[in-house]
């Protein structure tokens, strides 16, 4: 078992909900952490004031300012190393990245994406799920590779979508889950009983074959 806290970076496009569990996980001792930066391609982006009122360092790019979307990734990694992160979290990060920029990363960045994969990849999630008449829905984390929403599944939460769910009421219901399942899958890889062997994840040091699935009591083996 690790002896220090595992150094994390988060990136965030919006206020943040899911680095606020991180931060509250890591308050009720269920995460040993420490949170190196927060950065953002929003200067306005509520994470930031988060991390901000924690204390953590926060870095805000403006993609605008960049020739192309690899330039801007290519800074962003460049200082996101330089923050000394061991760990990469994706909390709302609302860019597809440079396949190019992120492959030194692969194995140490994960993202909470709101479906569970490998359904509905991308934007609108909770529409697509009711316009497809699902019976269930859910969040996942996965380790990030150059595919959108395509690296090896870690985790999911599953919810049953309800007769009179909308768009709206469907993400707020799921959010709650998201809010456990991070924190959860952080745990995780900061204990090392999650591990990426160079090609997919180990958990306990055997071969993941399925996603691990968030219970009342955490995460567990799929049955």
């Amino acid at each position: 078992m690790p002896t220090t806290p595992v150094r994390i970076a988060v990136l965030a496009s919006g206020r943040g909900s899911n680095l606020a569990a991180l931060l509250a996980a890591r308050e009720r001792g269920e995460l040993s952490a420490e949170f190196v930066l927060v950065g953002s391609d929003k200067a306005s982006a509520g994470a930031l004031r988060l991390a901000e009122a924690a204390n953590i360092p926060t870095l805000a790019l403006d993609p605008r300012s960049y020739p192309d979307r690899r330039a801007f990734d290519l800074d962003l990694f460049t200082r996101i190393a330089a923050s000394g992160a061991d760990l990469l979290v994706l909390a709302g990060f609302m860019r597809i990245l440079d396949g190019e920029a992120l492959t030194p990363w692969i194995g140490r960045m994960i993202n909470i994406h709101p479906s569970l994969l490998p359904k509905y990849r991308g934007l609108h999630t909770h529409r697509r799920a009711l316009e497809a008449g699902d019976v269930e829905h859910g969040a996942s984390v996965h380790f990030v590779t150059a595919e959108l929403d395509g690296g090896p599944v870690i985790a999911q939460a599953q919810l049953a979508i309800g007769a009179d769910d909308d768009e709206q009421q469907l993400a707020q219901r799921l959010l709650p889950l998201e809010h456990r399942l991070l924190p959860a899958v952080v745990n995780l890889l900061a204990s090392q009983r999650l591990q990426w062997d160079g090609q997919a994840p180990r958990f306990d040091g055997q071969p993941l074959s399925a996603p691990l699935v968030l219970g009342v009591d955490g995460l567990r083996l799929a049955e």
